[in-house]
């Protein structure tokens, strides 16, 4: 493991997740919480997101799917950390970053998907966390509903509860910067 990986996953520890009791968006019960923003909305963390998350694009994504064009995902989880794997990627090869609304705006040109994106672009979608993949499978349903095609989906965190699975069912390979057993070293 990388330092910058290291001292990432050190302060994911630290600052974002939690174990206990807790309920999840979901319904489910949990005895893990995972809180991203407050990491992915820290400046070092952001950068830290950037050089770990771009080297996971760079060395694995990319020649897998040396078509993609773009990175982004729903927001607002995967605001911070498309613009910190972005703004990285432009020392080698500039991503384009996009991010999915919830739904399309009611004025304007009335888009759901704002930034750098376009139909026929090949794309990461991204989400901070994966548990049932119900958020990741909405940005992949609206960005090819808009003519996208998604290649590949990368999380910060897997809980490990099936949403890899879920993602993956639809075509679309999952790489995770952490998984609960990275973090907790039981798998």
């Amino acid at each position: 493991m990388s330092d910058a990986k290291k001292e990432l996953l050190e302060m994911l520890l630290s600052k974002s997740i939690k174990t206990g009791h807790f309920i999840l968006a979901s319904g489910k019960e949990s005895d893990l919480y995972c809180d991203c923003r407050v990491t992915t909305l820290d400046a070092h963390g952001a950068n830290l997101i950037g050089e770990v998350g771009w080297q996971l694009v760079r060395d694995e994504i990319l020649p897998r799917f040396p078509q993609v064009q773009a990175i982004g995902g729903m927001t607002m989880g995967a605001d911070p950390i498309s613009l910190a794997i972005g703004m990285y990627s432009a020392k080698e090869r500039a991503l384009g970053i996009f991010t999915v609304r919830k739904e399309a705006k009611d004025h304007g040109r009335g888009k759901r998907i704002e930034g750098n994106f376009k139909a026929g672009d090949a794309v990461i979608v991204v989400d901070d966390v994966i548990t049932t993949g119900g958020s990741t499978i909405k940005a992949i349903d609206a960005i090819e509903a808009e003519g996208g095609r998604v290649a590949a989906a990368l999380v910060l965190v897997d809980r490990e509860e099936g949403g890899r699975e879920a993602i993956e069912e639809r075509g679309v390979p999952v790489y995770a910067l952490f998984t609960r057993g990275s973090i907790f070293g039981d798998k």
